[in-house]
């Protein structure tokens, strides 16, 4: 496992793109964010509280549960009432976009009613896409062989990215 990302190398990429989402939506006054669970979850309430810290946009966090593996198994279900998300500013984040399936299935249950704008965001773009989905803002993107992995462990003090 080769280390790519370490803690304070993490925490510039994610207070930048906390930034460049602030820079894009100047006329939103409500943002709505939605982490896929787990590492995508954590991701977003990190991006929630640098926007909130840093402009007058008020965010609200919800977290994504979706089968990673087979996302068409399982109904997608989300933290927050699908109600309050009509016409909004959806931001979807996770950690690593790999094939962008989980992405691509997450997106798709949003686009059962109006919104306003929805963004992607995630950590690592790996650059391999089996689906057509794109990373509208990333922290890093790496060009990897379809074998390789990519691992991020979030902690408050020691997080990292793996390569492996």
């Amino acid at each position: 496992m080769e280390v790519i990302l370490n803690h304070q190398q993490i925490q510039q990429k994610i207070t930048r793109l906390g930034h460049q989402i602030i820079e894009n939506c100047p006329d939103e006054s409500t943002i709505f964010i939605g982490g896929i669970a787990g590492n995508g979850f954590y991701l977003a309430k990190e991006l929630s509280e640098i926007i909130e810290k840093n402009s007058t946009i008020t965010s609200h966090v919800f977290e994504i549960e979706i089968d990673k593996e087979e996302p068409w198994s399982k109904k997608i279900k989300l933290s927050i009432e699908e109600s309050k998300l009509k016409n909004g500013f959806i931001i979807l984040v996770d950690d690593v976009i790999n094939s962008g399936k989980t992405l691509q299935y997450a997106l798709m249950k949003f686009l059962e009613q109006p919104t306003k704008s929805i963004k992607t965001v995630v950590l690592v773009d790996r650059t391999h896409r089996r689906y057509p989905i794109k990373a509208d803002y990333f922290g890093l993107g790496l060009s990897t062989t379809l074998k390789d992995r990519i691992e991020i462990e979030f902690n408050e003090t020691d997080s990292k990215a793996y390569l492996v």
